[in-house]
């Protein structure tokens, strides 16, 4: 849409709109390279003091998994030149970019895409009246309504719109209500891992951006929560007009470049005079503190801190369900996978099946489960009392969480089995060494669940109660702030700002508060939540060695061709481009055969496989794959389908893996509990109480100085 207007502006609106945004840049990159040199000492002390969080039991990839495709298939597109709807061959690569191309025939030749569609900021829409109410309220002075003329009509039931308030806006459609969920699904993960565009492991640039972007709307007092906040530096910008994203990349990228140029001569000022920096710094915040801490617990005290348990619990509810839910699909993919090695002749086919285990977190169908239960998120009143103009971003938040710890848990089962499998096990071995793995990959999953979930807690209540803070005291102490400037030495004022100690100092005032009440929830064990004094007595202290070796391909160590589970023959390095783009790994697929006809004109997909949900249901059948005597199935299980049940259509193999996208250079013996084993007291090293009975605790305190907010 803004992108279309854009196209027909005269050389005099060009003009006023190029002078209006240079003068909203320079404004802003002056509080971006204030936040720069603020940014990079944080940073080096850290590196220097650390955090004082409790250890993560689970590993994490350090290699990601970059050679895959998340999703591929047709849908029909609306063309905004000719007004009409063309099926396109649709791709979602591992960077979550919406590829359109032609046809697969085009992708498969290497034709350039029709389109690339980065969906930092969208929304997905299911209907073309919601697209209208979102046009009318979006345009002032419009008045849109859905029984007028319509501006999009749409050939089926089942429309996709992505709408954007300044971008671009995009128009799909299905044949059937099943595609449309896929595909909802599908964009509704590229939006999530869009939106988290900005790298955590950017501790300079990251965090000096997001607080520019929140110093600079606070000086136009604007506080709170910001929807646009998302997508990486740029993407940001895209929120306007192609021809203001072209200035501000350029502008931007120039200023870059010109704080990291003297970031080599800060870094040394900062080394050398880190003690007198801190010092200068504790000097300038305890005369912050003695000024605006009488106004400050006056306001905590009246109107926050009675809010804090009601916000908590609205979190802790959504965010546990969706954890939890995680827990459970882990466990049932593991299960399943040892079910079907068992009677599918054992290590011969466990490569297949890890490779797809591998891939578990990046599903977009099989983790939807653990999403939607962020979307029951209410701040009911709440809202509107702390300026909080949406949820969505504690929403995706707590998804980025989920889809990371899934990951995390997926690759410590990798590693630890990797290591079993060095032992040469029989197949009745292999499946008790899998159980066991799994056993303490969920036992190390509810421990690092806990902190994760703690510490989102934390910085969701700080990111609520913060700007609001701010907001009621800026009329009483925002103007008396620069007299503190005279207490920062010269040669400091790049690492110290008076406005940045003064919100630490406002956000000490509350975070006790903060601290308590979720110390209080953990105490009472809701939500599965551990004490901080808790720390895991079956930790494996070398069990982060193991990750330091090479990632592990399990299609060439473990494939069925090498037989018997012995390694087939690796590729060389020296492999080319295409082949790469062959092995490319695909994660879902809905790629129907174009020859056929229109891909929503099939039958009616074949109901998947029976797969045992219920836990007395998965023990007996691997207690029965586990007796010697046991005469073999007639045939092998589908997913840990009993064999004993009628039969179920086969499900369709995973289309061949098609090449990469070619836009590599885009941004964007003892009897097998299968119980999904919970957590007990012993496991998780607190003791149960009784009596005659007290054994001493380990403890382990966190400092609240270790808690890293963005608000």
């Amino acid at each position: 849409m803004g992108d279309v207007l854009s196209t027909h502006l005269d050389d005099a609106r060009r003009q006023h709109i190029a002078e209006k945004t240079g003068k909203i840049l320079t404004e802003f990159l002056q509080f971006y390279e204030d936040q720069y040199g603020v940014a990079l000492f944080n940073s080096m002390r850290h590196e220097i003091e650390g955090t004082g969080l409790p250890q993560a039991q689970l590993l994490w990839r350090k290699v990601p998994l970059d050679e895959r495709i998340v999703f591929s298939g047709n849908l029909f597109q609306h063309q905004e030149d000719s007004k009409k709807w063309r099926n396109r061959f649709s791709l979602v690569p591992h960077n979550y970019g919406l590829v359109l191309y032609e046809n697969k025939a085009a992708y498969e030749r290497q034709v350039p895409p029709r389109a690339v569609i980065n969906s930092a900021g969208y929304k997905i829409l299911t209907s073309v009246d919601q697209y209208l109410e979102l046009i009318g309220n979006s345009l002032p002075g419009t008045t849109a309504k859905s029984g007028s003329a319509p501006i999009l009509k749409c050939p089926t039931q089942f429309p996709l719109i992505l709408w954007h308030p300044y971008a671009r806006h995009y128009y799909f459609c299905m044949m059937t209500e099943a595609e449309q969920d896929k595909w909802q699904a599908v964009l509704q993960d590229c939006i999530r891992h869009c939106n988290n565009g900005i790298p955590e492991d950017s501790k300079v640039e990251g965090p000096a951006f997001t607080d520019a972007i929140r110093m600079y709307r606070q000086s136009k007092e604007l506080y709170g929560t910001w929807e646009m906040l998302c997508g990486n530096e740029v993407q940001i910008s895209d929120a306007v007009y192609h021809m203001v994203y072209e200035q501000a990349k350029a502008r931007f990228e120039e200023v870059l470049s010109k704080v990291q140029q003297v970031q080599p001569a800060m870094q040394a000022v900062i080394r050398t005079d880190m003690d007198q920096i801190i010092t200068s710094k504790e000097h300038l915040a305890s005369k912050i503190r003695a000024f605006i801490l009488p106004k400050a617990e006056v306001c905590v005290r009246n109107h926050v801190q009675p809010y804090i348990p009601s916000i908590l619990e609205a979190l802790m509810v959504p965010t546990s369900q969706g954890f939890t839910e995680v827990r459970d699909v882990f466990f049932k993919e593991v299960t399943d996978m040892n079910l079907n090695v068992i009677n599918e002749g054992g290590i011969d086919k466990l490569g297949e099946y890890m490779e797809k285990l591998s891939r578990l977190a990046y599903h977009p169908l099989k983790m939807q489960s653990c999403y939607e239960k962020m979307e029951s998120l209410r701040l009911d009143g709440l809202q509107q009392r702390f300026d909080v103009s949406s949820t969505s971003v504690f929403k995706q938040r707590a998804q980025i969480h989920m889809r990371e710890q899934m990951d995390n848990a997926v690759y410590t089962f990798e590693t630890l089995l990797h290591q079993e499998l060095g032992k040469g096990p029989t197949k009745e071995e292999l499946c008790k060494s899998i159980q066991r793995v799994l056993e303490r990959v969920l036992k190390k999953y509810d421990y690092d669940s806990s902190s994760v979930r703690k510490r989102f807690f934390r910085e969701a209540l700080l990111q609520i109660s913060i700007p609001f803070l701010l907001k009621k005291l800026a009329p009483t102490c925002k103007s008396e702030l620069p007299r503190f400037q005279e207490l920062i030495f010269e040669d400091f004022a790049r690492f110290i700002l008076v406005e940045n100690t003064y919100e630490e100092v406002v956000l000490q005032t509350v975070m006790k508060d903060i601290l308590q009440a979720v110390k209080e929830a953990a105490v009472q064990r809701k939500h599965n939540l551990y004490r901080d004094s808790m720390v895991m007595h079956n930790s494996d202290p070398n069990l982060h060695l193991l990750a330091e070796g090479a990632p592990i391909d399990w299609g060439e160590e473990y494939s069925n061709s090498g037989g018997g589970g012995s390694p087939s023959p690796s590729t060389p390095e020296s492999a080319t481009l295409s082949e790469k783009r062959r092995r490319a790994k695909q994660v879902v697929s809905v790629v129907q055969d174009e020859e056929v006809g229109l891909p929503f004109e099939a039958s009616p997909e074949s109901p998947p496989p029976a797969s045992p949900d219920g836990v007395t249901e998965i023990r007996g059948l691997l207690a029965q794959g586990l007796r010697p005597e046991s005469p073999p199935p007639a045939g092998p299980l589908l997913n840990g389908a009993p064999a004993g049940e009628s039969p179920q259509p086969k499900a369709a193999p995973e289309a061949s893996s098609p090449p990469a996208s070619p836009l590599q250079h885009l941004l964007p013996g003892k009897a097998v509990d299968l119980g999904p084993p919970k957590p007990s007291d012993q496991e998780t090293g607190e003791q149960v109480s009784s009596p005659s009975s007290h054994p001493a605790l380990h403890t382990t305190t966190e400092d609240s100085a270790g808690v890293q907010t963005e608000f």
